[in-house]
């Protein structure tokens, strides 16, 4: 495990996992967050993020965590090992209300309830019909990979206890 994806429905407790992950195996962790939004909410250009991924993807080893689709089928081509935290919707909205309020390494702004974005928590709640098909489908064409399937936090919890 040296190049690593870490994807999954918002809330499902990405960012945790990876953070985690980074600490028990010393490989540099790269949040897609961090890599397109700006402290003030506004997004870089296509054309920066990419060339940012790019870079990372150049790097020996890696962590990786977030979504976006428009690059999720570069990053899987180039990791060794996908982490697909694949959680219920409910579990993953109580994770997004849990953070609230709280500073992030992953995020360069502070989330408040006056921040609630509509838009956002209805593709949280739309994930599994319409991003996850996608997703499970571009994992079952992966060859070679390692990829491993969290269904629930006690399974995540469990995997990260094997480094204890």
């Amino acid at each position: 495990m040296k190049k690593v994806i870490v994807i999954g429905c918002p809330g499902s407790g990405k960012s945790t996992f990876s953070k985690a992950l980074a600490a028990q195996t010393g490989i540099p962790l790269y949040h897609l967050d961090m890599l397109f939004w700006k402290p003030d909410g506004t997004t870089v250009e296509k054309s920066v993020f990419r060339a940012k991924l790019r870079d990372i993807l150049a790097l020996d080893t890696w962590i990786i965590d977030g979504n976006y689709a428009s690059t999720m089928e570069e990053r899987m081509a180039a990791c060794d090992t996908v982490f697909f935290l694949d959680l219920p919707t409910d579990v993953c909205l109580a994770g997004i209300a849990a953070r609230k309020g709280k500073p992030r390494t992953d995020l360069p702004w502070v989330e408040t309830s006056d921040t609630e974005d509509a838009e956002f928590l209805r593709f949280v709640r739309e994930y599994r019909e319409n991003s996850r098909p996608r997703v499970v489908e571009l994992l079952n064409a992966l060859d070679g990979k390692e990829i491993i399937f969290f269904r629930s936090r006690e399974e995540i919890l469990a995997y990260l206890n094997r480094f204890s």
